[in-house]
């Protein structure tokens, strides 16, 4: 198994990635335009990950596969597509539950990548024909490019990825790395392994609070050059599994691969979700009349928790029904949120979207 040995260089990528996790922890979305991000990020990610794999489809032909009635008959690589796509969505509710990575979230994880396949490509693959290598093969030259451990390791391998997980003090982000690499290394399936391999790995990261709120594509940084991704996890390795890829002795060829990557990623999550959060807000204001600004202004100086339309209506000695309507629109845009009571609104509140940039929203309001 792969073993990590914490370098200088593996240090910065750390502490620049975690200085991304805190600047993004701090941006907060509305939840329609984080929901708008997340769907759009996991298109991305099913076309680089199926890219990485052979998948012809150009990206707008992703769009409109993950978009289509389920019922619709789909082509082969319209159907690993969203299957990928999906394959996200379940991992997604299984993040929300914190729930722990195993052998059945292993095969679970394949299972949703090779729906539709036929039943010898779903599980553990078994063993081969006499005389036939169970073998990844140049496409081109017709070789070898990876011989992975026979069928009859791959449970025992498992299980030991299983426990590393579980038990180790790595940082999330080196686990991250490694099981990525072990699930490809290992090869437990007869297909579907680099995609199940970007899966869970994208799922460490998430459940330990890397997944950046699911906005962005860490698969589309692998797709960039997927030269550079095979040669990263190949580490000049012979082919053979047993030759020196269960143990690599230059691991941090990998590693500091992955890092870089996931930095990259980071860095764009962070320009996203600033520009997103900048340019939400910016739109939300131009939809208020100047008459809702200063309330929206009022509301931010002096309430800090709930308050009802009298409270306002007696600081700006307007009538009653006047707070009601122009509350109406801070409402509709997001600034205000009304609780209800046996459909009756007892009081109003700030939003969190509102209460998030409020140093934001009254700076731009007083200009």
């Amino acid at each position: 198994m792969i073993k990590v040995i914490l370098t200088n260089e593996i240090l910065k990528y750390i502490t620049a990635i975690e200085k991304n996790r805190f600047k993004i922890s701090s941006v907060k979305l509305p939840y329609t335009v984080a929901n708008r991000l997340r769907k759009n990020s996991k298109k991305k990610s099913s076309y680089a990950s199926t890219k990485i794999e052979g998948n012809p489809l150009s990206k707008q032909q992703v769009d409109e596969a993950i978009e289509s009635d389920e019922r619709k008959h789909f082509l082969k690589p319209e159907q690993e597509v969203r299957n990928y796509f999906l394959a996200l969505n379940f991992l997604e509710e299984k993040a929300k539950k914190k729930e722990k990575f195993s052998k059945e979230l292993i095969l679970n994880v394949q299972k949703c990548v090779e729906q539709g396949a036929s039943k010898e490509k779903i599980g553990l693959r078994g063993a081969m024909p006499p005389g036939v290598l169970f073998a990844v093969y140049d496409s081109q030259t017709g070789n070898p490019d990876y011989i992975p451990p026979e069928y009859v390791d791959i449970p025992s391998l498992l299980d030991e990825l299983v426990e590393y997980v579980n038990t180790t003090d790595d940082h999330p982000l080196i686990v991250a790395a490694v099981v990525h690499y072990q699930l490809v290394t290992i090869h437990p399936f007869e297909d579907g392994n680099g995609r199940t391999a970007r899966l869970l790995s994208g799922y460490i990261l998430d459940i330990n609070g890397f997944g950046f709120n699911g906005i962005g594509s860490l698969e589309e940084y692998f797709a960039y050059d997927i030269d550079e991704y095979y040669n990263a996890i190949q580490m000049g390795l012979p082919a053979l599994y047993y030759a020196g890829r269960d143990n690599p002795p230059h691991p941090e060829i990998w590693i500091h691969y992955f890092l870089k990557m996931v930095l990259l990623y980071s860095n764009k999550v962070c320009e996203l979700s600033e520009r997103s959060s900048s340019e939400e807000l910016e739109g939300s204001l131009s939809y208020l009349k100047e008459k809702d600004k200063a309330l929206l202004l009022l509301i931010l100086k002096k309430y800090k928790h709930e308050f009802t339309p009298i409270e306002v209506s007696k600081d700006l000695a307007v009538t009653n029904r006047t707070v009601i309507n122009r509350l109406a629109n801070l409402v509709k845009n997001g600034f205000v949120e009304p609780h209800i009571e046996k459909t009756r609104i007892r009081y109003y509140e700030l939003s969190d979207f509102a209460k998030e940039n409020k140093k934001e929203i009254k700076k731009r309001l007083k200009k």
